[in-house]
């Protein structure tokens, strides 16, 4: 523990004291109001272009995708695991908003979107918000403030770290996950977002559509969701125990508010109030209705009957699916995406069992199988005739547009799965990736928190609840003590 807080410490110092010394640089004076310019000195800056309908809209964007993390992610998994580690899922989902923001002013930002060095990683130019300012930045957007282009992308920074959070659920230590969020924002995100939507980037001039995520944000979690659930093993009792969710009405509730805040993750991505987001928002609910439709379809039939999960996860898959291609395709296009994305996504969590893995919550089937199709998608549905800004796909007339999606998702696997395992073998070595199995057992809420999601009933440790010996009175009797006031 305490060289987890000092690794935490020093990254917390540096990027201080680096914010500090860029931000104290000498810059120009700015001339006093109404004062006359002296002879020879160039133009005044023209009068600001910022847009207020413009800015209204990405500001309630913004809004929106953080309600995606807490409440809507955190909701959704929360739901979906025992009663025992609820608690210590929400806490993740929460605590992340807090962690990336800060690390996106500091040094996240610049990293992915500031001035670009070979277009592989933005500079430190902009470190600390330094020069981020009030003005637009053409580059990015033309009729909103740079800050407000700079918070709107800290929310897509704060879901994907959150996403990954699925596959290691109920048995990583909550300082590796801090550790591990910090680095993996730094060294994957950063540089992934770089590539594809900042001004220099690989991938951008290479022509890669996706227009709010699938690479940078879908595939690369569910990649590193995949690695993650290798490396930390299977939950103790994984096959052999029920691990039933604990609250499935909490779980709907969250994939409804991630329906909800998914049209400020899409539409908001056109950085305008304008058509292009209309098609986008549009194209967003269709393809989310029609993977629900397509998983509860392939669930019915597989399974005899449909679930409530599956229609809520066929939404969420749905939404993954549809995330790249929004911006570039019509209602049409949209409902085969999804309807196909509901198909693949169903059976892509069913091989899990298959395949040995322990993916707690179905990062990997859902965000990792959702993103990929429909990178690819886009490389086959694009039409110009949606966004001219675009590029038609195969289906369009372009086969070389799909060859570039391909090169695309095999980009984002690749920085995905080896920074992950690199980073991982960093953590474990410093601070340990699972808790001890005691601790496992008595559940992260407990043991990770010292605090309890619910009182009475049956008690929040079931498995153990009406058991005998030491350790489940010791459960017991800490479960009773009293939690302090916060």
């Amino acid at each position: 523990m305490k060289r987890f807080l000092f690794v935490v410490a020093v990254l917390l110092v540096l990027g201080a004291a680096a914010s500090s010394v860029f931000a104290q640089a000498p810059q120009a004076p700015l001339p006093a109001a109404g004062a006359l310019a002296p002879p020879g000195a160039p133009a005044a800056a023209a009068p600001s272009k910022i847009d207020k309908g413009d800015t209204a809209w990405m500001l309630t964007s913004t809004a929106l995708v953080l309600m995606m993390t807490a409440p809507g992610l955190a909701l959704f998994y929360g739901g979906m695991v025992r009663q025992k580690n609820a608690l210590g899922t929400l806490m993740q989902s929460f605590i992340i908003m807090a962690l990336i923001s800060i690390q996106w002013v500091l040094w996240g930002y610049s990293l992915a979107f500031g001035p670009d060095k070979g277009g592989i990683i933005g500079g430190l130019e902009w470190i600390g918000l330094r020069g981020v300012g009030l003005e637009p930045f053409d580059a990015y957007s033309k009729t909103i403030p740079h800050q407000a282009f700079m918070a709107f992308q800290m929310m897509f920074a704060i879901i994907t770290p959150a996403l990954i959070t699925g596959a290691f659920a109920e048995r990583k230590k909550f300082s590796a996950f801090l550790l591990f969020t910090v680095l993996w924002a730094t060294f994957v995100y950063d540089p992934l977002a770089h590539w594809v939507w900042a001004d220099g980037g690989w991938l951008k001039k290479l022509g890669a559509l996706d227009f709010a995520g699938g690479t940078v944000v879908h595939i690369s979690s569910g990649v590193s969701a995949l690695v993650c659930a290798v490396m930390l093993g299977r939950r103790k009792g994984y096959g052999h125990q029920p691990m039933q969710p604990h609250n499935l009405p909490m779980t709907v509730m969250g994939a409804a508010l991630l329906w909800f805040g998914w049209f400020g993750f899409n539409a908001g991505s056109a950085l305008e109030a304008n058509g292009l987001a209309v098609s986008a928002f549009v194209a967003t609910n269709t393809g989310a209705a029609a993977a629900a439709l397509g998983w509860m379809f392939t669930e019915w039939m597989s399974r005899g009957k449909p679930t409530v999960l599956g229609a809520a996860s066929g939404a969420v898959a749905g939404l993954v699916a549809i995330t790249p291609a929004s911006g570039y395709v019509g209602p049409v296009a949209s409902i085969m995406i999804g309807g196909l994305a509901g198909f693949l996504c169903y059976n892509a969590c069913n091989l899990k069992s298959r395949l040995g893995y322990d993916d707690s919550l179905d990062v990997v089937g859902v965000h990792g199988v959702g993103g990929t199709w429909g990178a690819l998608a886009t490389g086959l549905f694009a039409s110009k005739a949606v966004n001219d800004g675009g590029a038609d796909g195969l289906f369009y007339g372009n086969p070389g547009q799909l060859w570039t999606q391909v090169v695309a998702v095999v980009a984002s696997i690749l920085i995905a799965a080896v920074m992950t395992a690199v980073i991982l073998k960093v953590v474990d070595a410093l601070v340990g990736l699972r808790v001890s199995e005691e601790d496992e057992v008595a559940g992260l809420d407990l043991s990770q928190h010292s605090e309890t999601a619910y009182t009475g009933g049956s008690g929040s440790y079931g498995e153990f609840s009406t058991g005998t010996g030491a350790f489940a009175d010791a459960m017991r009797a800490a479960e009773a003590k009293p939690r302090p006031a916060h």
